[in-house]
């Protein structure tokens, strides 16, 4: 056990040193800035934004119902750093064995005494994390934002909300990994993450066209059903479960992928 912790160790290190080496990475993340930041302006100040809804009701001497503005924020402006988070995704996560086909060193991987399961899971931990820094400068403007706010900002939808996001997106990069491992193109794999993830997008909303206990069924496998719960702070364990399962499903596949091309150059 110790010497696989130490070799998802060293792969951790090593992803991790890549992509905050990368200028593609920090590109991605400029732009996730910049969207992120533009999207948080309009909600609070823009000329439908809450705080102008509140001081229209203000200046109408309006007062009940009272406006949560915190928690109401938090709703819009999680469920589009979701929406977002399914665009840019794919892009961290093409490259992840895809680069390794394209140089030739999968199959050192492959054949090296480290098992697929390691080489995974530390390609995974080191793509989350690199994900979950760039999404810290957000978090702190949120509590600039909410720091006079009142009522304050509720805990549990703040941390709730986060927990969904990283969650989702590692549920996510784990697929896009397995995708990753099929090919050499990392543009393919990318589009072809994108479409996996548009299709459990909007699982809801087919499973709305179905209807009954089938329909019912396909629903639990939605991703937005799932985060759009967490991200107004609602806690179900059902949800954890679904985005702990993909995160193991595309392990899984990822690591029989390559135990496939490890089987293909013997």
């Amino acid at each position: 056990m110790r010497i696989i912790l130490s070799n998802i160790l060293a792969i951790y290190r090593r992803e991790l040193q890549t992509y905050f080496a990368s200028p593609f990475a920090y590109a991605i993340a400029a732009i996730f800035w910049l969207l992120s930041g533009f999207f948080f302006v309009i909600i609070l100040l823009g000329p439908d934004g809450l705080l102008v809804q509140i001081g229209q009701r203000d200046q109408a001497g309006i007062t009940e119902p009272p406006i949560d503005v915190p928690y109401q924020f938090l709703s819009i402006f999680l469920n589009l750093l979701g929406s977002l988070a399914l665009f840019l995704l794919p892009m961290l996560s093409m490259g992840l064995y895809s680069e390794e086909r394209k140089r030739g060193t999968l199959e050192l991987l492959a054949t090296s005494p480290v098992t697929n399961w390691a080489v995974a899971v530390g390609k995974l931990l080191g793509v989350l994390t690199f994900f979950i820094t760039i999404t810290l400068p957000i978090v702190g403007l949120e509590a600039i934002a909410f720091s006079a706010s009142n009522p304050p900002a509720s805990f549990n939808v703040l941390l709730l909300g986060h927990l969904g996001l990283i969650l989702m997106a590692a549920a996510v990069l784990s697929l896009g990994m397995f995708i990753s491992s099929l090919t050499d193109s990392t543009i393919l794999a990318a589009i072809l993450t994108f479409a996996l993830m548009m299709l459990l997008w909007i699982t809801d909303l087919i499973a709305s066209g179905i209807g009954g206990a089938l329909g019912e069924a396909i629903g639990h496998l939605s991703l937005i059903k799932h985060y759009s719960d967490l991200s107004r702070g609602v806690f179900n364990s059902s949800s954890i479960v679904l985005f702990a399962s993909y995160v193991f499903l595309g392990l899984f596949l990822t690591a029989q992928s390559v135990e496939a091309f490890r089987f293909q150059r013997s």
